[in-house]
Parts: structure tokens; sequence; C-alpha cells
């Protein structure tokens, strides 16, 4: 009997949590139902006047709600259809949406009711009667003819002058520009296609470009100027007498210097110019203005006295009378110089006679 007493208290402590438990889930309150709300600014309109459609919907808790979707309402068409907007305030999601509709159908409609899905239940919005007429009219007036097409004035009609100018002078403006780049091209091909400067005359337009750029020597800048100077005076040297010059030091460019007809003061000036350049390029000596100055009047002074006496040369060379066949050239006639002289001077014979060159046989036939 007592076995039956414990077990019997055993069984109702552990019943006792469960039945706990369903009690608790007995009396928890259900979620409340979304309050939908489907309202309209007026319930009459005319044919095509607009209607603005306000959707409302205040949801509790966290289901999440999907709101109607909205492709087409019997008797009514969608003119704007507006985003959803939300906001929450004291655990509360509130959602709104404007919609603008019209119709053009006479008679009495109602909007149906709008679906709404909170989690797996259903709602529905409250339908909304609208009454679409005419416009209302005089009956005992007459009526009034179909009336014309009425222009709208273009806004941007003022400003077409100013488009058509605009362009005119753009379209000016790239004929002009057409026709100067023509000529542009037509000056740089002859160019192209005039002759070669002479070696005289690039060394005198080169010389010319250096004397604009004295600059150079009060900048720092005095190595530049005296090699463009130098290198100016070696490419005549190598154009105008053929004398390589350029991979050899001031030295060796003054020993060739000396077989070459300059005066004397000019070829020391010379010397002293190129023996300068050295020091600028090498030694870094930085030389005055005056300085660089009389050292490109020499070098110009060098080119143009190198020039006249090259071209004398050749004028001289060119006096000169050519060969004929009839005249005979200066080799043959020192032979036939030489052979005479030979025959001369034979050899004296006995008792101071001049032994004469036995005949041939062919020369005492012809004596007899």
């Amino acid at each position: 009997m007592r076995r039956i007493r414990v077990y019997t208290i055993a069984v109702v402590i552990c019943l006792f949590p469960a039945g706990l438990l369903l009690a608790q889930r007995r009396h928890v309150p259900p979620a409340p139902a979304p309050v939908l709300k489907a309202t309209v600014d007026r319930q009459k309109i005319v044919i095509g006047e607009p209607l603005q459609l306000m959707l409302e919907a205040t949801v509790t808790g966290d289901t999440p709600l999907t709101w109607p979707n909205l492709d087409s309402l019997p008797h009514f068409e969608f003119l704007q259809k507006g985003k959803v907007d939300s906001s929450v305030s004291n655990g509360e999601r509130y959602y709104r949406q404007y919609l603008t509709v019209t119709s053009f159908d006479s008679g009495a409609y109602a909007i149906p009711r709008l679906t709404f899905i909170e989690g797996n239940k259903k709602y529905f919005s409250d339908s909304i009667r609208i009454d679409i007429g005419y416009s209302k009219f005089d009956p005992s007036k007459d009526y009034h003819d179909i009336k014309d097409i009425i222009e709208v004035p273009n806004p941007f009609a003022r400003w077409f002058p100013w488009i058509v100018a605009g362009v005119a002078l753009v379209c000016l403006a790239l004929v002009v520009w057409l026709i100067r780049k023509r000529k542009m091209l037509k000056a740089a091909a002859a160019a192209s296609e005039a002759p070669p400067l002479s070696p005289y005359e690039e060394a005198m337009s080169q010389l010319k470009q250096l004397e604009l750029q004295k600059h150079l020597l009060s900048d720092g800048s005095a190595k530049v100027y005296y090699s463009r100077l130098g290198d100016i005076f070696r490419i005549f040297l190598l154009r105008r007498l053929g004398i390589e010059t350029l991979a050899e030091t001031s030295d060796e460019l003054i020993g060739q210097l000396r077989r070459l007809s300059l005066p004397g003061d000019q070829f020391a000036a010379l010397s002293d110019t190129l023996r300068m350049s050295d020091f600028v390029k090498f030694a870094k000596y930085q030389p005055g203005l005056a300085d660089g100055e009389q050292h490109h009047q020499t070098i110009r002074g060098a080119i143009e006295t190198l020039e006249k006496v090259t071209v004398a040369k050749e004028a001289a060379a060119a006096a000169l009378p050519a060969p004929t066949a009839a005249s005979p050239s200066p080799a043959a006639s020192s032979t036939s110089n030489t052979a005479s002289a030979a025959s001369n001077t034979a050899p004296p014979g006995p008792a101071g006679r001049t032994t004469e060159p036995p005949t041939t046989r062919s020369d005492n036939k012809n004596t007899n």
C-alpha cells in the first residue's frame, strides 16, 4: 500500500511540468491581424478623370507582409504607381502606397478587395464603389463645333537661330582650318622637294641660329653652345672638304688644318677657339659673353675663308684646257724627251769622235 502511494506521488510530480506547459500554450494570445485600409480621394469622377487610391497596412510582430500584386483592376487603368513606403514605430510596422487610376467606362464600378498575405494567412481590404459619369452639359444649348488643333509653342524655338548660327560658325572654322592645313601641307611638300643647302649655306644658317642662342653663355649652358659651335665647323669640313674630323680630338684637327690655306693669324685664332671648346666641355670652364661672340666670329671667318679658297681652286681647275687626242699627253712628251736626250748623249768613241749606233740591214738597203 505504501509502495502504491510512492508511485502515485512520483507520477504526479513528473506530469506537473507538462501540465504547466500545456496551460501556458493554451493561454498564449494570438498575434493581432493586420489593419488594412483602402481609401480614395473622391467616389465620383467623370470619364478619364484621375483618381487617387491609397493603400495602408499596419502590422504587429515580425511576420513578413506580402503586398498585393497590382497588375490590373477591372474597369480601371493605372496612370501612376508610387513606391511602397514603410516605417516602424512602437513595435508596429506601417506601410503605405499611393496609386493613380482612372476609368473610361461610364457607370458604377467597385475597386475590388485586394489580397494581403501575412505568414500563411490571407487578409483582404474593403472594396470601394466608384461612380463614373459624363461632364455636365445643358441640352438647351447648341452643340459646339470640333475645335482645330491648337499648336503648342515650342519653348526651344527661340534658340533655333542661335543653334543654326553656331553650327554655321563651326562649319566655317572647319573649312578655314582645312584650307590652311592644305596650304601648310603644300608648303611642307615644296620644302621637302627643294634642293638641299650647300655645306657653306647650311653652316651659315646654323651659325645664325646659334647666334640667337647667346643666352646659353650667361645661363650656365656654355657647354651646349661650344659643342654646337664645334659640330658646325667639323660637319662643314666633312661635307665641303671631305675631312673626317668628327671622331678626332681638337689637336688632331689642328694638325690637319695646318695643311689648309689659312692665314697665320686666322689659323692661330681658330686653334685657340678649338682648344677653348675643349676647356669648356671637359674642364667646365665658363667663358664670358664677349669670348663666346669672338669665338663665334672666328669659326664664321674660317668657314668663309675655306669656302673662298675652295671655290678659287675649283674655278682654276675648270679653266684648264681639257687634253685632246692629237696633243701628246705629258707622260708621252716626257718619255720622248728622255729618249732624245739619251740618243744625243751617246758615249764618245776613239779620237774624240762620237760613236754612231750601228745600222740595221734595212737601213743599208735603203742607202744603197
